[in-house]
């Protein structure tokens, strides 16, 4: 009879050690809405932890380099060392190919969060009769349901 062994190396560490060692990576994308008319459109853009789905952060504006660089900026202080996004252009010019992943498979987190907010605040609705009349109301009722339900504060 013929035995064999084999060594199995195991490493037990905390789940915060992992993901540390890991590295943060996240979901980046942006959302069309409207205040007044369909003409003034206005840009939710956001970036959630690809592994619990949490938002890190979002900004309001048209979809411009210029917005999606100060979203960048608020990144910063995260670590991240994987961006997962669609092929929007701003994504491919302001973040390092190293670091970035553009394709489908990997940001169906932040679509599902999409649906969300869009069943839950009807002014993301495309199709609707409840709109914002200002930007400043818009910013401010979406602000205010992802502080809360992300969060759990209210500003």
């Amino acid at each position: 009879m013929l035995q064999r062994t084999r060594e199995v190396e195991v490493e037990i560490c905390r789940a915060d050690e992992l993901e540390r060692r890991r590295g943060l990576s996240s979901e980046l994308d942006e959302m069309w809405s409207f205040v007044k008319a369909k003409s003034h459109p206005r840009w939710l853009w956001h970036a959630i932890d690809h592994h619990s789905g949490k938002i890190l952060a979002y900004v309001f504006g048209r979809r411009k380099d210029d917005v999606f660089l100060e979203l960048k900026k608020l990144l910063e202080s995260f670590g991240i060392t994987r961006y997962y996004t669609d092929r929007w252009g701003a994504y491919e010019r302001h973040l390092d190919p190293e670091k970035h992943r553009v394709g489908k498979d990997n940001t169906q987190k932040i679509e599902s969060k999409h649906i969300n907010l869009r069943t839950r605040i009807k002014r993301l609705v495309r199709r609707t009769i409840c709109f914002s009349k200002t930007e400043r109301m818009h910013d401010l009722v979406i602000g205010l349901f992802i502080n809360r339900y992300e969060f759990g504060q209210l500003l």
